[in-house]
């Protein structure tokens, strides 16, 4: 690594190698690589089966394995890293075929942001899968992403994924896993897709802590295809890097983007930031900061954030305009260790960066100290206007936004807080929830990337919250598109338009609808012009949680 001239100081520009992966993570040589394809239609949420309703599974303890893919961790904690991984050649964790007729399926994962650790088969066409934790722990399962080959297409599977770690999940509401077939890709053009019937979600085990089962049935479209399975669209290091290599080839968009590095990951990945703006003096000029990635598993956020990249970088004329007004600070992977390993939420420090921005050590957590860094050193030369970091939601349906109200403030400042969640709901009346966005400053959350940079003073600070699922509003019941995650950031840029237009008629109309909304909440009548100003957060919110979990924020 260069040595650091300031804290938060980016680098100067950089390479991109190949990732670099722990030293205990087997590789397999090919490259993944997965086509784009939109859905001609919305894909509808899957009727959920009752718990009552739930197939019995056997255990994995009651088939035969037939794959098993688990890291040997030297010691409890990560020490070194190299590109390709594990030295030596390959083991072979999957059981070999015993002739044509074996219609067993071979399973693999060990590639980029894959995580499957076991699977177990316990009748001729259903297994059980078990999830690789994050790697130096042994919890955090919810992600997954694997390869099987070797399908026919009459039967019926089912599979049955048994360590999954949260009580509660949006395949519960209809949420569908996803489907990639590589013979539909080269023939048809078709990416992924949506499937699965007879989806349960349901405790498994009763020991502690619990662990839960997402189970569903699934036919394959082709005999002998390569199939992918995922629970979001993946977007994995290298994708972003070849996004990267993209941008600086262009001679356009590199006039106003510059590509350098905010700092070095753990395992050595460059952790890019990319500073957008006009050429030309930026004096006077405000700065907006979004990052995304911080959680591996959400890599929606991801797709959310290629969009806003792809619109800000473009001619459109409001594009211009914001590249004028503003200076955007964009760190798009904030955790590319996690994303590279195929980790849920943590690093490979072991644990979940967005707890850690409040006491993080450059030698632990060098993507948020530096970037935490880096706004504190824009803070002390301009106004930061507005700070957005991209998330995923795996518990609640719609986009909605996490901002910051601990209470003291005045009416004025607490109103202003929920402006720019109230303008992006109406540029996105089908997929933004308003009521869904909540406001308490929990203890918490106060190492989260959110409440630490509204800590340092940037008065609009949120976390943007973007379903694992789809959208229930304008009567949708329809999973996100990767259309539809890119559109979100287009639609981010133009609500930042009208948050800050100088003409004051919006910002009025909004303040006025906000207090308004309040007032109902809490059983007064707009106009009534009762006071709210002393009233807690917390009374002002339902009781219902907000967060993914009670110690997480999406």
């Amino acid at each position: 690594m260069q040595p650091w001239r300031s804290p938060g100081e980016p680098q100067a520009p950089f390479s991109l190698p190949a990732p670099r992966w722990p030293v205990e993570c087997e590789v397999i040589p090919e490259t993944i690589e997965h086509i784009e394809w939109v859905p001609p239609k919305p894909e509808p949420f899957c009727p959920p089966m009752g718990l009552e309703q739930a197939l019995y599974t056997f255990g994995e303890e009651q088939g035969t394995v037939v794959y098993h893919s688990s890291p040997v961790l030297q010691g409890s904690c990560f020490t070194r890293a190299r590109v390709g991984g594990a030295l030596g050649p390959l083991s072979s964790p999957a059981a070999p075929l015993e002739g044509p007729q074996d219609t067993t399926l071979l399973f693999e994962s060990r590639f980029e942001s894959g995580n499957l650790q076991k699977a177990v088969k316990v009748g001729p066409y259903e297994y059980v899968l078990i999830l690789r934790p994050d790697l130096y722990t042994a919890k955090h399962t919810q992600w997954f992403y694997f390869r099987v080959q070797n399908t026919r297409r009459e039967p019926l599977y089912r599979f049955t994924i048994a360590n999954m770690a949260k009580p509660k999940s949006l395949y519960g509401q209809g949420l569908r896993p996803l489907l990639y077939s590589q013979q539909d890709a080269q023939s048809r053009g078709i990416g992924w897709r949506r499937v699965g019937n007879d989806i349960c979600y349901y405790r498994g085990s009763a020991g502690e802590p619990p662990m839960f089962r997402l189970s569903w049935t699934v036919r394959f479209p082709h005999d002998g295809d390569t199939c992918f399975f995922a629970a979001c669209y993946p977007y994995t290091y290298s994708e972003l890097q070849r996004y990267l290599r993209a941008l600086a080839a262009d001679p356009a968009r590199s006039r106003y983007c510059t590509v350098r590095a905010l700092c070095r990951s753990l395992a050595g990945n460059t952790i890019p930031l990319l500073t957008i703006t006009s050429p030309g003096s930026t004096a006077g000029k405000r700065v907006v900061v979004v990052s995304a990635r911080v959680h591996p598993g959400e890599s929606g956020s991801s797709w959310a954030m290629r969009g806003f990249l792809d619109f800000l970088l473009s001619p459109h004329e409001d594009a211009q305009l914001l590249r004028r007004l503003f200076v955007f600070e964009v760190v798009p992977m904030l955790n590319p260790d996690g994303v590279v390993v195929g980790n849920s939420r943590c690093s490979l420090a072991g644990r979940d960066p967005n707890r850690a921005y409040g006491k993080a050590l450059p030698s632990s957590f060098p993507g948020v100290w530096h970037l935490r860094a880096m706004v504190q050193r824009v803070l002390a030369e301009r106004e930061v206007v507005l700070y957005c970091d991209f998330h995923g939601h795996s518990r609640k349906n719609n986009v909605f936004m996490y901002g910051c109200d601990a209470g003291g403030d005045g009416t004025g400042t607490r109103l202003r807080q929920r402006v720019f969640p109230l303008m992006l709901s109406k540029n996105a009346p089908d997929k933004f929830s308003f009521s869904s966005c909540k406001y308490q400053v929990q203890k918490s959350k106060e190492g989260t990337g959110r409440v630490s940079m509204w800590r340092l003073g940037v008065s609009h600070s949120y976390t943007l919250e973007v379903a694992f699922s789809g959208s229930t509003l304008g009567g949708r019941n329809s999973h996100f598109s990767v259309e539809d995650l890119e559109s979100l950031g287009r639609l981010l840029c133009a609500t930042l338009l009208d948050f800050c237009d100088p003409a004051p008629a919006k910002l009025q109309q909004c303040l006025v609808e906000a207090d308004a909304l309040l007032q109902r909440q809490m059983g007064r009548e707009p106009g009534s012009g009762g006071s709210w100003s002393n009233v807690s957060p917390s009374e002002l919110e339902s009781s219902t949680s907000g967060s993914d979990s009670s110690v997480s924020d999406g």
